[in-house]
């Protein structure tokens, strides 16, 4: 089993920047691909962006790509979500998971575990 923590949400004004951390504990880190979700009010989860077990190949959605940056220290059992020019559709629920996947999925089904997550507001 793997136990995901998120942190470093918050409120930010629109252009601003957050950086999320998701911290993993139980079986080996490198072993899990782990990419993020995030759910807005009255809508579906959604895929972020995510990286590879080994770090070399990163996926964003097209929402994202360009402003949102994926990384990992498989070190520290952490992955991080950067995310800079923020815009109010940004505000979500953000979600990090776990999936034995070699490739970032966006399908959720391919994802075993999931953090509680850690809410995301981006004010106008």
């Amino acid at each position: 089993q793997v136990q995901l923590v998120e942190s470093g949400g918050g409120l930010v004004q629109a252009g601003g920047s957050l950086r999320l951390s998701c911290a993993a504990s139980g079986r080996t880190f490198s072993s899990y691909t782990i990419c993020w979700f995030r759910q807005a009010p009255g809508k579906e989860r959604e895929f972020v962006g995510g990286i590879s077990r080994s770090g070399g190949r990163t996926r964003y959605a097209d929402s994202v790509n360009g402003r949102f940056t994926v990384s990992r220290d498989n070190a520290k059992n952490t992955e991080y979500l950067q995310m800079n020019s923020l815009k109010p559709e940004d505000t979500a629920v953000y979600y990090c998971a776990a999936s034995t996947t070699y490739f970032p999925s966006v399908r959720r089904v391919d994802y075993d575990y999931w953090g509680q997550g850690t809410q995301v507001t981006v004010s106008s």
